[in-house]
């Protein structure tokens, strides 16, 4: 097999990798609003521990990278979310009673440690295949595209699987989609078991390490960055959908299917990353990573506040499902659609932060990727302070913390990642 060949497998294999990411991850949230009906704590308890786990395994992803190399480390990954899969599964049955709640945090916490390690695989061998810069961007950004497409699909599935959440709904209601993902990492498995992974790690393996990735100034504002985005990423759809979801005059007031219709406009913000990664994808050979994250951090921030502002009085017909209708369009707020329309801005967000972030550190780059990883913990962190905030205050009181964030992305595309440690020998 040639060499370009072997890339392009490689290449193909990442974007499903990055896709199965994004599955596990989302089907944190509307789980949530399972849970939410028994234990009102519980709505982003499950999407705080899949994210917790991120601080755990983190730094020993990227050790696990530079010892047995990426293969291995996507195979023991993947062996991980299978079992966590069969925990969630395991709280869906009776017998557990009052204990089931944990036993589902458990799983998400177990699922959480296989998309850390996958995520760290994923994204430096993307861009390591792509030789960094734009080109490495742009490879991220297909992931991306897929990664944003099962993001799409999964909460409009649970939508569908559980229509209106009632006191009666429970875990088992949506046990097809658990079966489902653990079929789809049995297939995986054997996927990854048999195609050829690049080893630019394992090559690297006899250089001496003078210094670290923490070095690099760029590196650790950039981070922050990443911890700040995936609680942007999460929490604005993730609102979106409580605040749909939830009837009475603190929500939407949507009484009938509120659930479904959340479900399915928290997924037209997954079905814009989608575009908006694909739009990147497209550009990123020619148009800079940082003016691409410089233009989205900006509108990210007009939209938002302009969503703030909005009055909930003010409707907008958006697409949704609901188990009379179907398909269709329903009245909900027009603050939402500026919610979901950052979906577009966020799309660009993820590949962009961590490509300027790894950008000239050489064999200090699997390092960087679970420095980076053990940071998307803010996944799980900031969303549950939003919901703090949205709870006792108010949903759209609560983006506020959101336009702090993306003040702060704002500043990293426009000073923070300039490297300015380019003295340190990285060969």
């Amino acid at each position: 097999m040639t060499q370009k060949s072997t890339n392009m497998v490689a290449i193909v294999t990442m974007c499903f990798i990055f896709a199965m990411i994004s599955f596990v991850t989302n089907m944190a949230a509307p789980f949530g609003n399972i849970w939410g009906n028994q234990y009102e704590w519980s709505k982003m308890a499950g999407n705080l521990m899949n994210f917790a786990a991120y601080l755990f395994m983190g730094i020993p992803a990227g050790k696990m990278l530079i010892k047995v190399g990426y293969k291995k480390t996507t195979l023991i990954a993947l062996a991980v979310g299978f079992s966590g899969i069969v925990i969630q599964w395991i709280s869906s049955r009776a017998f557990l009673g009052n204990s089931a709640i944990y036993v589902y945090l458990l799983g998400a916490f177990v699922c959480g440690f296989c998309v850390c390690m996958l995520n760290t695989v994923v994204n430096p061998m993307l861009n390591i295949l792509g030789g960094g810069g734009n080109k490495g961007n742009q490879y991220i950004q297909i992931g991306g595209t897929l990664n944003s497409l099962t993001g799409t699909l999964t909460p409009l599935f649970v939508g569908v699987l559980i229509g209106t959440v009632s006191a009666q709904t429970k875990m088992s209601d949506v046990a097809p989609l658990l079966f489902i993902a653990m079929g789809v990492f049995a297939v995986a498995f054997i996927i990854i078991s048999i195609v050829n992974i690049p080893e630019p790690a394992q090559e690297r393996k006899a250089v001496n390490f003078e210094h670290s990735a923490w070095n690099f100034r760029h590196f650790v504002l950039g981070a922050v960055a990443i911890f700040f985005y995936v609680g942007i990423e999460i929490g604005i759809p993730a609102q979106v959908n409580f605040f749909l979801s939830d009837a009475s005059e603190k929500g939407a007031g949507i009484a009938v299917n509120g659930a479904a219709i959340g479900g399915a406009i928290a997924a037209v913000y997954w079905l814009l990353m989608m575009i908006g990664r694909a739009a990147s994808s497209a550009i990123s050979g020619k148009v800079s990573t940082r003016t691409q994250m410089i233009s989205v951090s900006t509108v990210a921030i007009i939209l938002v506040l302009v969503a703030i502002l909005t009055p909930k009085t003010l409707t907008v017909n958006m697409p949704g499902y609901s188990a009379g209708d179907g398909f269709a369009m329903f009245q909900v707020p027009l603050s939402c659609l500026f919610l979901v329309l950052c979906g577009l801005c966020t799309s660009v967000m993820w590949g962009a932060i961590f490509n300027l972030a790894v950008e000239g550190l050489g064999k200090y780059t699997e390092q960087a990727s679970g420095i980076f990883m053990m940071l998307v913990v803010g996944g799980g962190i900031m969303p549950f302070i939003q919901n703090i905030i949205a709870k006792n205050v108010g949903y759209m009181t609560s983006y506020w913390l959101v336009i702090a964030m993306l003040a702060y992305l704002l500043f990293y595309a426009v000073a923070g990642c300039r490297n300015v440690n380019k003295n340190i020998p990285v060969e």
